[in-house]
């Protein structure tokens, strides 16, 4: 027998709604009841909610960690190293890569975020009416999934990236970075439309789901009643690791130079301005390369908390 695939281990993992355990007073428990008191006793759940709060605080509000102007540069202190006065040293421009670090959390976070976003508002709907509908509906949505799988993720990046933001334009950190979200949830979508498809398709025939139609409940109250609450799950698990994959991405199309650019400051753009100069200035391409790892690290850790939790196979 074959080994199961990722995502049938997510929406399989996620127990029915009706098997949750009742508490000591009788009154029934919800999943997600069930799940924070697992997730209350771990470490690893901890350690990456810890980590999460800080990057969020960096990325919120980065004046509280520096004070110095990420923009600002000396070039007299040109890949100066790192000392009392700058503690992560200088880059090539004669800037603060500790000021620069702390900035980049911002940019490379909200990336991260929006096209986890986008990659499940898109998936999810994608997903939902494949499964709610089924037949040649769910055939079509499912071919034109297999399309955008069959793209080798940077390859494809490599062409949208090129044709509709091309190196020698000089647009502004906004439309740079809408145009790397767009991209990132366009290529991830049909990922997380198996995992929403499949949930449906589990939840849509259980009890609950045929007691409302039968009392003549609409699509739409059954989609948005029934079925997504009872969907979410799996969802929910997959996006929290996606969010530290597309952070990854962002600094893999920087590091080609068709990502983000100059002028925005993200931990990627750090990082491909100065794998040249890995020999004669290390510390501005390592710390914020530490960041960045520890960032992705984090996310990853707390959706496969979170999955272990929801796991009935682990409880």
């Amino acid at each position: 027998m074959s080994e199961p695939t990722a995502t049938q281990d997510l929406v399989q993992g996620v127990p029915e709604p009706s098997a949750a355990a009742p508490a000591s007073s009788g009154k029934p428990r919800s999943l997600w009841h069930d799940t924070w008191d697992i997730l209350k006793h771990r470490k690893i759940f901890w350690i990456s909610f810890v980590l999460l709060i800080v990057f969020l605080v960096m990325a919120a509000f980065p004046s509280l960690f520096t004070s110095k102007n990420p923009e600002y540069a000396t070039l007299a202190r040109s890949m100066e190293p790192p000392s009392s006065d700058a503690w992560f040293g200088f880059d090539l421009q004669g800037r603060d890569v500790f000021a620069r670090t702390i900035y980049g959390a911002r940019t490379s976070i909200i990336v991260g975020v929006l096209a986890t976003v986008g990659t499940v508002l898109l998936g999810g709907v994608v997903g939902v009416i494949a499964a709610y509908r089924g037949r040649w509906l769910d055939s079509l949505l499912s071919r034109i999934g297999e399309i955008f799988l069959g793209v080798p993720y940077v390859l494809g990046a490599i062409i949208i990236l090129g044709s509709v933001a091309p190196v020698q334009a000089n647009p502004g950190k906004t439309l740079i970075m809408t145009v790397v979200i767009i991209v990132l949830a366009v290529l991830g979508w049909p990922v997380l439309a198996r995992i929403a498809r499949s949930a449906v398709i589990q939840a849509k025939h259980q009890d609950y789901v045929q007691a409302a139609r039968a009392l003549g409940a609409g699509p739409f109250r059954i989609i948005f009643k029934h079925l997504l609450p009872n969907s979410l799950a799996p969802i929910l698990v997959y996006a929290t690791i996606t969010i530290g994959s597309y952070i990854g991405a962002e600094a893999t199309l920087s590091l080609l130079g068709i990502g983000l650019r100059t002028p925005v400051i993200s931990w990627g753009i750090a990082i491909a301005d100065h794998t040249r100069y890995i020999r004669t200035g290390a510390h501005a391409m390592l710390f914020p390369a530490a960041f960045l790892s520890l960032c992705v690290l984090t996310f990853v850790m707390l959706g496969e908390a979170v999955r272990d939790a929801l796991d009935p196979k682990l409880r």
